[in-house]
């Protein structure tokens, strides 16, 4: 895929992260050491779309215009590399919803444990995904609240406005669940709990507690097993004393749980949950001005703000997540192992049948997805409007003759 995707409504970015790695890329690089992820990312970036990454040419079947279309770099922390990735996630998940109502719930990681997060990416992130899953799941299936297995989808995001660090998963929550027979087979008869009606799911101070309570129970048992790393700002942990210190002041603390009801019925909650599931740090559109001030990008509210260059690169660098971690999770009713069985059960329970299995749902054509998008039809000449863009291979350059011996 080589042509750039715009918002509808919208024209291509003026300015790009890629032209702040390629105008201070190179002096970041020597100032700084680079994980391999990181290096990657910059490097990815920087070569997007560009002739490094070859390409093709499109011409018109009428008036012969001509429009080079470079490769992407496909990866998942470019930010002009997501919109396709993200219209073919969502078309999976319109196979597998449920007709029923759904909640967002936000679980994030108090301040105090960014530094210790910084330097365990992978696990940090792993504990919260279960801790929150695990959180959600139990409350669903207690007696005395639902008793019911529930569907939910978890996302991390690394970020604030401003490109800070600030761990957070956001999840999307059926608000019902299948409950099953006692002997808990698939095979026998079942029926639909719901929540309907309900504000909240569950008492967000209940949902709060339980997960700071199975977070730290993990985190504790990763500490003891001798698995966590200590640097920067939490060197000092790697002690007895500050580490039963710092314990004890998070149990104490408060954790940040944030609930609420999306609008716009079952179809609506995964467009919604589509903004958040293949976003990066920053889009290009969020990019003012780049000079010898540094970088100006908005914010919220209709504010702005200014990072020298060096500061920008360090802040979205902070969110490359390890090679090959998974961002997006599926639980209970969702799980890869219940798309078959008690997915396939909990739709004919809510009077929607599956003709399909819910995971084989296609990858939409890009050019289509392109159009669906953005409202631009990548097919259609630019400049006489009636013709249609063919993609023709680049020339390559001739080898040169054979030497002749004298």
């Amino acid at each position: 895929m080589a042509t750039p995707i715009c918002p509808k409504g919208s024209e291509r970015p003026r300015l790009e992260v890629a032209d702040i790695f390629r105008s201070h890329g190179q002096t970041y690089r020597a100032t700084h050491a680079l994980t391999p992820d990181q290096a990657r990312v910059m490097r990815a970036i920087e070569t997007c779309r560009t002739a490094a990454l070859g390409g093709h040419v499109d011409v018109c079947d009428q008036c012969h215009f001509e429009r080079n279309a470079y490769n992407s770099c496909r990866n998942r922390r470019c930010p002009k590399c997501q919109n396709l990735a993200q219209a073919g996630w969502l078309k999976r998940q319109m196979a597998r919803i449920l007709p029923t109502h759904y909640f967002h719930v936000v679980f994030t990681l108090p301040g105090e444990l960014r530094a210790l997060a910084l330097h365990n990416r992978k696990r940090l992130f792993d504990i919260l995904f279960e801790a929150a899953s695990h959180t959600l799941l139990d409350l669903g299936h207690d007696e005395d609240r639902l008793g019911a297995l529930l569907g939910l989808t978890a996302v991390l995001h690394t970020w604030t406005r401003d490109l800070s660090f600030h761990p957070h998963l956001h999840c999307i929550v059926t608000g019902g669940g299948l409950r099953l027979s006692p002997q808990d087979d698939a095979r026998s008869p079942t029926e639909w709990v719901s929540r309907h009606g309900s504000r909240y799911l569950f008492p967000v101070k209940v949902m709060s507690r339980l997960f700071r309570g199975k977070f730290m129970d993990a985190l504790v048992r990763t500490r003891e097993n001798g698995k966590l790393v200590f640097g920067g700002g939490s060197t000092p942990l790697a002690k007895d004393e500050a580490w039963n210190a710092f314990k004890d002041k998070l149990y104490r603390k408060e954790w940040v749980v944030y609930a609420k009801r999306p609008f716009g019925g079952a179809e609506g909650v995964y467009k919604y949950l589509g903004r958040y599931t293949h976003r990066v740090g920053i889009s290009n559109y969020r990019l003012q001005a780049i000079d010898d001030n540094g970088v100006r990008f908005s914010t919220k509210g209709g504010k702005s703000a200014t990072l020298k260059h060096e500061e920008f690169i360090r802040r979205f660098l902070l969110h490359v997540l390890p090679k090959g971690f998974v961002k997006i999770r599926h639980y209970g009713l969702f799980a890869p192992p219940s798309l078959g069985t008690k997915l396939m059960l909990a739709h004919k329970v809510l009077d929607r049948g599956i003709e399909k299995n819910p995971d084989t749902a296609s990858e939409p054509d890009w050019r289509s997805a392109v159009l669906r998008l953005t409202g631009v039809d990548l097919t259609r000449c630019p400049q006489c409007t009636t013709g249609a863009m063919i993609p023709q291979p680049r020339e390559r350059p001739r080898p040169p003759p054979p030497r002749i011996a004298a």
